[in-house]
């Protein structure tokens, strides 16, 4: 069942805002990043520094398990580390406190070095946002998406400031911010598009990027293009498959779809890739739920990342 990428948008955007509403981004500075790694968690882990991708550093997004979150967090954060997952990107801590997502993630021997936070939030309280994540022992605050209006190239300038900005705080709190593509990105725009203008505008040095490759193909684009085009500019990765019935696309585990994964790992290290996380939207409806979805999707990368 293929999910349009707008109504994806507004489901975490509002998701998002629900996170506010709940306090998240209130806390004290406790630790930084770069020492914020839990003892059973690997240096591969860690960073690869795009050094190209391992078995042991297989993340996920917990966007994909949200639906047994909210039912039990502690629960489902020991289960999917049970699974194997070592590096979780959060998208919302319901309700828990930064030192409690810190103390949990230690107890699980896993680490989360990414976490979703939308544009709002930022202009609410960056400096909370960018608090919460070194006590969480994060290295990026990443944005899951963000509304350009319809000012065509204008629009997406006026978000490049904004990243560009944000970026600069994290930068001096020793984090860096990363954006998320949707689909939309790709679209013409005044002979470029959207995704040109953000890789060649914003600095480097401020903003990376988490390309989300199912959103990539269902724009009809090819990774391997984009990390030629825009070598080591894609520190992150959103691991999703694409099945297709008919002209209709619509998500499935990793490896259960029509994405090949074998010639995009082996670009890992020409696209700058440090961290990677396996995403399913719609992973509640897989049969067995979430979590099975979760499993799947596992089983595959460790198969295909120990053969590699």
């Amino acid at each position: 069942m293929a999910e349009h990428d707008e109504t994806r948008q507004v489901s975490r955007r509002t998701f998002l805002f629900e996170l506010a509403a709940m306090g998240v981004g209130t806390s004290v500075l406790a630790s930084c990043a770069g020492t914020g790694s839990s003892a059973g968690v690997s240096t591969a882990a860690r960073a690869s520094t795009g050094a190209g991708a391992n078995a042991n550093m297989i993340g996920i997004q917990m966007y994909t398990v949200r639906d047994q979150l909210q039912a039990d967090f502690e629960g489902t954060v020991t289960k999917i580390a049970q699974i194997g997952y070592r590096n979780l990107e959060f998208a919302g801590y319901y309700n828990r406190t930064p030192e409690q997502v810190r103390a949990l993630l230690d107890k699980v021997g896993a680490v989360s070095r990414s976490s979703h936070i939308g544009a709002p939030l930022l202009r609410q309280d960056a400096a909370g946002q960018i608090k919460a994540a070194k006590t969480i022992g994060q290295e990026y605050i990443t944005l899951p998406s963000y509304n350009f209006g319809k000012e065509g190239l204008a629009g997406w300038r006026k978000g490049v400031a904004e990243f560009n900005q944000w970026g600069a705080m994290c930068r001096d709190a020793g984090l860096k911010l990363a954006y998320h593509n949707h689909a939309a990105e790709f679209a013409p725009l005044e002979g470029t598009t959207g995704y040109d203008v953000l890789v060649k505008e914003v600095d480097p040095k401020l903003v990376d990027f988490e390309l989300d490759l199912y959103w990539a193909k269902f724009a009809d684009q090819d990774p391997l293009a984009l990390f030629a085009k825009y070598p080591g500019r894609f520190a992150m990765w959103h691991v999703k498959d694409m099945m297709v019935t008919g002209t209709q696309k619509g998500m499935t585990p990793v490896g259960k779809g029509t994405i090949d994964f074998k010639s995009i790992f082996a670009h890992a290290r020409q696209s700058g890739m440090k961290y990677f996380f396996v995403e399913h939207d719609t992973a509640a409806q897989y049969p067995g739920g979430s979590l099975a979805s979760a499993q799947a999707s596992y089983e595959y990368l460790h198969q295909l990342l120990t053969a590699a």
